[in-house]
């Protein structure tokens, strides 16, 4: 059986301790993990650190030649990575190829770095004085990312890191490896110098190994909301830059101007795609006045109509949860629902799929009548749930979502620019589409909620990526002449 290794300064390192690694389609294990801890994590930071010394000194150029080299790699190998991804992780080779692009975006984003990386300059700020700023790198960082995208979340990390000349560790999830381990090698093939990225794997010995380490400047996460938490309390209290975020409860708000069956199509793409294993899926709909009747109609038939099967058959549109527990749970919330009073319209619940009865699939389920106070509602199911929430008008819908802890994306379907308008002003989320089910921002711009979906303040991949793995120096400059004499003062330097 294959057992994948970790990635530490350009060669894979094996280790003892390992774990199984699923395929959800199947439910048969495939291959074992080597899990780390302290050791490999001192291990990656000793090579990163001493790759940064010279990493850090290259030229801007050298940099992104590379990126786009390894850019290049990520297009010639989509399919290959899609294929990894589909296997380990179980949503469609489809899909998997949408999170690659995604995350390539970002390559191609920091392939423009030159641009983006300017500083400013002011001439003569007092007689004979100039001043201007730059940006430098902040040393050996790392990123902690989920198993929900393998390749996109890394992605929006690593490369506007690595471009800007830090050092990388990557910590990806125990469930789907391998495309941590095939992203190293293409950045090995696209040039990058040994030890400037590295993969730990493992668990929380070597999260917690991350966080407390010395020899790590900051840190970037991507999970859950209580995990978020504990990332960003311990990685601050080590005096880390951290970005974490969070999870989410994310809202589609359809009013009656709305094209119904336009509206249906998006909501049902986004609740159920990727099994819904998305921080940014759709997992409520929020039908307002008279759209509800006809809104449930229309997302029972389209739900029904959802083929699910192996991530690499043709057709499939919905894969397998990604474990056996996720199935259990998902499953679990459905019938937990109906005890609190929901309605089951569709239930997904005991999808067996010919040939792949042992794999961890369940069927899209559509829940109507949910209230604020039931589970469904509250708790983020990370499964193909949708609940319908019945609201009387938009306000009381905006109310709604405001009210709940999370805050990380919602979107809006209807004709109404008024409505769009007071909407997009009045909620309290930080990604907002409007005829958008999924509103994931481009690469030039940066990903984050609000709320409990992000914890501290800084936003990832973009502006806020950018100012995350930098830090600024604001030189001023005097270049007196030869003959000329200052008398010193000891007052307050000012611009006259």
């Amino acid at each position: 059986m294959n057992t994948i290794p970790h990635w530490i300064n350009g060669s894979p390192v094996t280790g003892t301790t390992t774990a199984p690694v699923f395929n959800p389609a199947t439910g048969q294990e495939q291959a074992r993990v080597v899990l780390g801890g302290g050791t490999d994590v001192d291990a990656a930071v000793t090579a990163a650190t001493t790759a940064f010394e010279t990493w850090s000194e290259s030229s801007l150029t050298q940099r992104t030649q590379v990126m786009f080299a390894f850019r290049q790699l990520l297009v010639e190998h989509e399919e290959e990575l899609g294929r990894i991804i589909s296997a380990e992780h179980g949503k469609t080779v489809d899909d998997a190829r949408g999170e690659i692009t995604r995350g390539r975006e970002v390559v191609e984003f920091v392939c423009g770095l030159g641009d983006v990386l300017k500083g400013s300059f002011s001439d003569q700020v007092s007689r004979g004085i100039d001043v201007h700023d730059f940006r430098q790198p902040l040393g050996v960082v790392a990123g902690i990312t989920p198993f929900n995208f393998p390749a996109m979340v890394p992605l929006w990390m690593h490369p506007i890191a690595i471009a800007t000349g830090n050092t990388f560790i990557l910590k990806p999830s125990e469930r789907d490896p391998s495309a941590a381990n095939f992203v190293a090698e293409l950045y090995r093939r696209a040039g990058l110098p040994d030890g400037v990225f590295n993969v730990v794997h493992g668990g929380k010995d070597a999260v917690d190994a991350i966080l407390t380490h010395p020899g790590i400047e900051a840190v970037s996460f991507v999970g859950s909301t209580p995990i978020a938490k504990y990332v960003h309390e311990q990685a601050t209290s080590h005096g880390k830059r951290v970005q974490a975020l969070g999870g989410a409860k994310n809202h589609a708000v359809v009013l009656p101007d709305a094209d119904i069956e336009f509206a249906a199509n998006h909501i049902t793409a986004g609740a159920y795609g990727s099994a819904g294993e998305r921080c940014m899926a759709v997992s409520v709909a929020v039908a307002v006045g008279e759209a509800a009747d006809a809104l449930v109609e229309v997302l029972e038939r389209k739900a029904r109509e959802v083929k699910v099967g192996p991530g690499d058959a043709p057709g499939t549109e919905m894969g397998p949860l990604v474990t056996k527990a996720a199935q259990e749970r998902v499953e679990n919330a459905v019938g937990v629902a109906a005890t609190q009073g929901a309605t089951v319209v569709v239930d997904g619940r005991g999808l067996k799929v010919d040939g792949h009865e042992e794999g961890f699939f369940t069927g899209p389920s559509l829940l109507d009548h949910v209230t604020a106070e039931m589970d469904a509602y509250r708790e983020e199911l990370f499964g193909p749930v949708l609940a319908v929430v019945r609201a009387e008008s938009l306000d009381q819908a905006i109310g709604l979502i405001n009210a709940n802890p999370y805050g990380n994306g919602t979107a809006l379907f209807t004709a109404s620019g008024e409505a769009a308008r007071r909407f997009q002003r009045n909620v309290k989320v930080g990604m907002i589409g409007i005829n958008v089910p999924v509103p994931v921002p481009m690469s030039f711009y940066s990903f984050g909620g609000w709320k409990d979906s992000l914890i501290g303040d800084s936003a990832i991949h973009g502006p806020d990526g950018i100012r995350f793995y930098t830090r600024p120096k604001v030189v001023t400059t005097r270049w007196p002449q030869p003959t000329q004499q200052t008398a010193v003062g000891f007052e307050f330097p000012t611009s006259n």
